[in-house]
């Protein structure tokens, strides 16, 4: 049992959440997208970014979708980004983050920022990830990116027609 659990007993609310990010260039204009469910209820979210990466709309998506929940939830995390599936559940961000944000390799680690934010919220809430294969058969995880797409073009024109 994780330490939100633990704290908090059996009674957290599940909530399920699918999340993605697209980036057109990487570096470049970048969007995300995620999608919370509750009790048969969905909620959207987009948003987008006029210089990232994809790795970073990616961890965008989660932390944003984290950053809705109101009290410690059991999350059930669905992602297309092994970047950011297996960094939570094989332990990377933690190493990462243990070593001052240094790869076992001492190089740096990407995205340290938004690694200490997504890791913030780990500690609130007990987040079980799971990766499912992108642009295929899920439909959650098609309509996040679609969320995704539309935020960047978004901006995108937004930028052009100033």
């Amino acid at each position: 049992m994780s330490a939100p659990a633990a704290l908090y007993g059996n009674a957290m609310k599940t909530v399920t959440i699918y999340t993605d990010g697209a980036c057109s260039g990487n570096p470049g204009p970048g969007g995300w997208g995620a999608i919370l469910e509750y009790r048969g209820r969905e909620k959207e979210l987009s948003g987008a970014e006029a210089e990232t990466t994809n790795n970073r709309m990616e961890l965008t998506a989660v932390i944003r979708a984290l950053e809705q929940l109101k009290e410690p939830c059991a999350v059930e995390l669905y992602s297309d980004s092994k970047y950011v599936t297996d960094a939570l559940t094989l332990g990377w961000a933690r190493g990462w983050q243990a070593r001052g944000w240094k790869k076992p390799d001492k190089k740096p680690a990407l995205n340290p920022d938004l690694w200490q934010r997504l890791l913030e919220l780990c500690a609130l809430h007990s987040v079980n990830c799971h990766w499912v294969k992108g642009h295929a058969d899920n439909p959650k995880n098609n309509r996040c990116d679609e969320l995704a797409v539309a935020a960047r073009e978004q901006l995108v024109s937004d930028a052009e027609t100033l």
